[in-house]
């Protein structure tokens, strides 16, 4: 590969990676801010919780709508439009007066921040072959798992020094830098589609196209289910480490970069993977892995171990497995669209992050003062999607089996 094509595939992945990471920057930043923010807005940690949990929803709802748009439109305009949107929802985030309206600014914020998200893998899928995909995501997870090595980090120095408010103010630069860099550097990878309709109608009907399709939902489920023992983690570690393990501020910073290492060293041990197995027998050993992680990480918290370093660790594991399955689970899930891969990238994000919301939604719900939610959760999600590929595999072969009898049957008839 030339200087010249190195350095322009450097910075498409380092662009992607940071439309990608947005949305968990935004997430991990203001973690280490919570016990700050119930102080200043005179709130409880629980309603300081909703704001995450908006976030989600948020996220959630604003990938089927980017979908479509990034169908008609390109894939820039929707970028540009999300991350306007991103940006005056921070100013408001920063401005906040009440709990109240910092939940609604976060749903804001997240409505627009998510265009980014969707967009980087539609992109990924215009320009790679289905063959690649999977180390090019290993390749994105570096950029985005910065967020969980810096963001808590810097979150938790910058609320120490100027408070909580100027962690929003951090991601309005954040959301400026990426700007400039889909400006000057991103290219246009899909020409606006005049003839695509933004009719309820014809977009429901699009994304039943994609949701018909036998291993987009495999994958698209066994891979959101997964991700959502991360969303667990993410929500329940605050008061998992701050409160109950009594780390400072800083120290969370430096605990949520260290566990984040795992998934990172995970995602390019992949790419050396990826040489000698396929990505589904990747994606069935990670989960395998990960449902014993979860399950020694419970019978912890069960029975009341109050191990700080041993917590570290099975949580550390733990996550290092999503470092194998985001990539191989993205690519499985998109490899089958080239024509409406917008289309199939939001869906397949609504899925991962509705599912995340409500994982994110349990573990709050289910707060006793203790670590068994957060751990509860991450296990049950380990197990479930294990369940999902398994007994998806065994749906998608007995039909296979079921429609090659019918097509020889039909053979032999028409031999009569």
């Amino acid at each position: 590969m030339k200087h010249t094509q190195r350095s322009s595939y450097t910075y498409l992945i380092i662009i992607l990676g940071l439309l990608t990471a947005i949305g968990p920057f935004s997430i991990d930043m203001y973690l280490p801010a919570f016990p700050e923010i119930a102080e200043g807005l005179s709130a409880t940690h629980s309603q300081v919780m909703l704001s995450l949990s908006s976030f989600f929803i948020g996220i959630s709802a604003g990938q089927l709508i980017y979908g479509p748009l990034l169908e008609r439109y390109g894939r820039k305009k929707p970028m540009f439009f999300g991350l306007f949107l991103y940006l005056l929802a921070s100013v408001g985030c920063m401005l906040a007066g009440s709990v109240q309206s910092l939940i609604a600014f976060r749903l804001l914020q997240a409505l627009g921040g998510c265009a980014g998200m969707v967009a980087a893998r539609a992109v990924v899928r215009d320009m790679f072959e289905p063959g690649r995909m999977a180390k090019i995501f290993s390749s994105l997870i570096l950029v985005v798992a910065i967020s969980p090595i810096v963001a808590p980090t810097l979150g938790g120095y910058i609320t120490a020094a100027w408070g909580w408010r100027y962690v929003f103010g951090a991601l309005i630069l954040m959301a400026l830098i990426i700007l400039g860099g889909i400006m000057f550097m991103l290219p246009e990878t899909k020409q606006p589609d005049p003839t695509y309709s933004l009719k309820p109608k014809a977009i429901l009907r699009s994304f039943g196209d994609v949701f018909k399709n036998s291993q987009f939902n495999t994958y698209a489920f066994t891979g959101a289910i997964a991700a959502a023992g991360l969303y667990a983690y993410i929500s329940g570690s605050p008061f998992v480490f701050m409160e109950l393990f009594h780390v400072s501020e800083k120290q969370y910073g430096w605990i949520f970069a260290f566990i984040a290492f795992g998934l990172i060293t995970a995602s390019q041990v992949n790419n050396l993977l990826l040489r000698k197995y396929k990505s589904e027998q990747i994606v069935k050993a990670s989960l395998i892995c990960q449902a014993i992680c979860g399950t020694v990480l419970l019978v912890i918290a069960w029975i009341g171990i109050k191990s700080l370093l041993l917590t570290i660790l099975m949580i550390f594991l733990f996550l290092s497995c999503q470092g194998f399955l985001f990539p191989n689970s993205s690519a499985l899930s998109l490899a089958p669209f080239s024509k409406n891969a917008g289309t199939a990238s939001g869906l397949m994000g609504a899925i991962q992050m509705s599912i995340g919301a409500g994982a994110s939604a349990l573990v709050s719900i289910m707060q006793n003062s203790t670590a068994l939610p957060m751990s509860g959760v991450m296990a049950l999600c380990a197990f479930l999607s294990l369940s999902v590929l398994l007994l998806s595999k065994r749906i998608i072969k007995y039909k296979c089996s079921k429609e090659a009898v019918e097509e020889e049957e039909v053979e032999m008839i028409s031999t009569l």
